[in-house]
């Protein structure tokens, strides 16, 4: 067992002084009463915490709102999940007959769960800063991916949302042109907005896809966003 859990330290970049707090964080509350459910409520606030501290000192100029989404990406359980996988977390999880005959090992949020149980064990067993330490190597990957564009949103909703946060007018969209057959047609439409000189262009089989391919354009002319976002 210590072997393994050797293993497991190395591929966390973590030693533990306290093996009983490993232990403890990869116990499921299948496998005994005394469980890492406790140490998962402290990792995830310590989590929190720290995704949110890194993104307010990465991106100086982010509203609250747009803080919080990537917040919520980095910390969902899909990405800790991800994380504990890349771990083999789910070989080294503790857990009731039940669960591992219905594969908890592989299920997202035992193996999340567990990843922030670890959080919480590391804090414990050293201290706030080698938590902050393992959390920013561990997600540090994630933190590249990260932008202000919200790509959830549609073009036409994040041109409107870019230009409220400047105090400007919204923009304006005009259907220039209409070609082809009424079963087969193509709308040309042009989206005027005060920060450009130029009209930007778009087409679609709809006035409102035309509508959204010219507000994307507008955000790359804006520089808000490049055309491979």
């Amino acid at each position: 067992m210590n072997a393994s859990l050797e293993r497991l330290e190395r591929k966390l970049g973590y030693t533990f002084q306290n093996r009983d707090q490993m232990l403890l964080a990869l116990t499921h509350r299948s496998y005994a009463g005394r469980n890492n459910e406790r140490l998962e409520f402290l990792g995830d606030a310590i989590l929190n915490f720290v995704a949110g501290e890194a993104l307010f000192e990465r991106f100086p100029q982010a509203r609250e709102g747009q803080l919080s989404r990537l917040r919520a990406r980095l910390v969902k359980g899909e990405t800790l999940a991800r994380l504990a996988r890349g771990f083999d977390l789910g070989e080294y999880l503790r857990l009731g007959s039940g669960e591992l005959k219905s594969g908890g090992f592989r299920r997202e949020s035992i193996l999340a769960d567990a990843l922030e149980a670890l959080i919480g064990a590391i804090y414990l067993d050293a201290d706030m800063q080698t938590a902050r330490e393992r959390i920013l190597a561990w997600l540090a990957d994630e933190f590249e991916g990260l932008t202000l564009v919200d790509t959830n949103k549609d073009p036409k909703t994040r041109l409107q949302e870019y230009l409220q946060s400047r105090a400007c007018d919204l923009p304006r969209y005009e259907v220039v042109d209409i070609q082809g057959e009424p079963h087969c047609r193509t709308f040309f439409v042009e989206c005027e907005v005060v920060l450009l000189n130029n009209k930007s262009r778009g087409q679609g089989v709809s006035r409102r896809i035309a509508e959204q391919v010219a507000a994307a354009a507008a955000l790359i002319a804006l520089g808000v966003e490049n055309g491979n976002d």
